[in-house]
This record gives C-alpha cells, sequence and structure tokens, in this order.
C-alpha cells in the first residue's frame, strides 16, 4: 500500500517547511510527497533549497508547470521517501494545485493520497491514525486544533434539499470514535484510489474556497466519509481571526451560493430561499461592520458569476 502526501503551498515557506518535517516524522511513514507551489513569490523554492527538499532551484521564467524529483529520509527509520516538487507556472489557487498533485500521484500508481495545505501540521502519529478507519471509510478526516488547544470545530453535513452545509459545533464526536460526513476538507484528508478513480479530480475553475467541500462531496457517493475524533493535525492560520478580502467575498458568492449549493441543491425553490438569504445577511454584515458597498458587490458579482458559470475573474482581484 503506496502512499503520497500532497501538499499545496503559496507563500508560506515557514508554514510549509513546519509541514514537511510534521510528515517526515511520521510513525508510519508516508512513501512519497508531493509539493504544490503556486508561483510563490516569498522565496519558497530558495528556502526548499536551503533546508535540502530539493537539489536545483526552478528556471526564472517558466510557461508550464516544472517538476524536480528528489529523496529524502524520514525520520523514523531513514527508508527514502520520493519527493516530487512542482513550480507552477501561475498561481493557480488550492483547487488548481491539488488538481495538479492529485492527477500527477495518480498518475505514478500509488494507492492513498493525504492532502493538505500548507499551513496545517501533522501530528507524529496522524497518519498511522486515520489508516486504522481504512476498513471504514475510504475518505478520511482527522480533527484538529488550533495553536492555542482549541478544537477546529467541522462537524457537519450538506443539505441535499438546499445545497448547503449546517454545522453542529462538536456535537457529532461526544463520546465517539468517528461520525459521518458528507463534504470534504483539504487539511489532512485521506482519500483512496479506488474513488479517485469513480470522480473527477478537484475542479481548478473554482481557484479556492468550497473546492475541497465540493470534492468531498463526490467522494461521499461512492465511499462513506467520515470525520474522526482523534486530534491528528495542527491548525496554523486562525480562521477566526481572518481578515476578509474583496476576493474572499467574490469567491465566496460565485463558490459556495452561486455554484457548489447549486449544483447539488434538489429542491431548487428551498436553494433560491437559502441562498438569498446568505446572501442579504452577508451583504448586511458587510455594511454593519462598515467594510464598504465594494464587498457587497463583490459578493453579489461572484454569485452572478456562479449562477452563469463565468470563470477567471478571480485574477481580475490579485492587482487590488
Amino acid at each position: 500500500m503506496k502512499i503520497c502526501a500532497i501538499v499545496v503551498t503559496y507563500n508560506r515557506k515557514k508554514l510549509l517547511i513546519e509541514c514537511l518535517k510534521g510528515i517526515l516524522k511520521q510513525t508510519r511513514p508516508v512513501d512519497a510527497i508531493y509539493i504544490i507551489d503556486n508561483a510563490s513569490t516569498d522565496g519558497t523554492p530558495e528556502l526548499l533549497l536551503k533546508e535540502g527538499y530539493i537539489r536545483e532551484l526552478p528556471p526564472a521564467n517558466i510557461s508550464e508547470p516544472w517538476e524536480h524529483e528528489h529523496e529524502l529520509e524520514n525520520h523514523v527509520n531513514g527508508e527514502p521517501i520520493k519527493l516530487f516538487y512542482v513550480r507552477m507556472h501561475e498561481n493557480t489557487g488550492g483547487a488548481g494545485g491539488f488538481h495538479e498533485g492529485l492527477k500527477r500521484a495518480y498518475e505514478k500508481g500509488y494507492d492513498w493520497f493525504w492532502l493538505m495545505d500548507d499551513d496545517v501540521e501533522p501530528l507524529e502519529h496522524a497518519l498511522e491514525t486515520q489508516l486504522r478507519y481504512k476498513d471504514i471509510s475510504e475518505c478520511i478526516h482527522p480533527s484538529k486544533v488550533y495553536l492555542d488547544g482549541s478544537r477546529f470545530l467541522w462537524e457537519g453535513q450538506i443539505c441535499e434539499q438546499t445545497g448547503f452545509e449546517v454545522f453542529f459545533g462538536d456535537e457529532f464526536l461526544k463520546n465517539k470514535e468517528w461520525t459521518t460526513v458528507n463534504f470534504g476538507c483539504f487539511e489532512g484528508m485521506l482519500i483512496s484510489r479506488n474513488v479517485v478513480a469513480k470522480i473527477p479530480y478537484p475542479d481548478k475553475r473554482l481557484f479556492t474556497i468550497g473546492d475541497d467541500t465540493y470534492y468531498g462531496y463526490l467522494a461521499s457517493k461512492h465511499t462513506n466519509n467520515i470525520y474522526i475524533n482523534s486530534v491528528c493535525f495542527i491548525k496554523k492560520i486562525d480562521r477566526r481571526l481572518a481578515t476578509h478580502s474583496r476576493l474572499s467575498f467574490y469567491l465566496y458568492g460565485r463558490n459556495i451560493v452561486g455554484y457548489v449549493a447549486r449544483k447539488i441543491a434538489r429542491d431548487k425553490f428551498a436553494y433560491l430561499l437559502v441562498a438569498t438569504y446568505k446572501l442579504l445577511r452577508h451583504s448586511m454584515g458587510i455594511l454593519i461592520k462598515r467594510k464598504g458597498l465594494i464587498k457587497v458587490y463583490d459578493l453579489w458579482r461572484g454569485y452572478i458569476d456562479g449562477l452563469l458559470e463565468r470563470w477567471g475573474r478571480e485574477r481580475e482581484y490579485f492587482k487590488r
């Protein structure tokens, strides 16, 4: 059983190194690591070279993804681990990065894929713990804690009538080893080759936000997605303290409200009611917190683009 970790990174070089160190300390070592670097501008390849993760820098100007293969020793038994560093020619977002990494790893023939962003760090027992549930599920999600030790609350379900997620705090996992979910998160998702073979790779058109939710939903049609109680990861960036950019409002409107929920919803009238409520609630929140009318515009513009399936406009926000 060959397992490949896939890490997508963008301008978080120090967090990336911490994540990689966590992977190399696993009590059940991985067989390979794919690093997908989304054209970082913070010196990520230079730090990877300095730390010994790669042996050469990518060319200065590339027009397509560039791959470098190297071998590392895992920190448990010294056995070799293949490392594939892929430098993207442009920022394709988390969705594009996981699409690229999963496609390359799948074509290499690995049996399981361990997907994670660069802002999470696996504890030493993480992979071993998740694999205990491989006879129950082929899409296994770990519990996480923030740096202060508080739990990352994630339990919930997508309501298929409306297409939207409903979260329940940590109620499901009280006195339980695991609970069923029907969506996904690329912060430690462990997914089998068997399931990947039945669904598309992550939808790179989404860029980021909602791509993992929808990918997990597709996986749930072929396996019993589970979320385990055991804490396996540290979440380094606290989303509770996040500042919301214009791009984040646009992508929420486009990806979550306009596209993903609409694609899932069985009752289109119920979907429209909930979508309208969510858009109005977010609009009022933006105005009350004095974030400006422009972000309300971004939210609704994204929603219309999601309905019409217009892609690529996120790049207009890169200059802002």
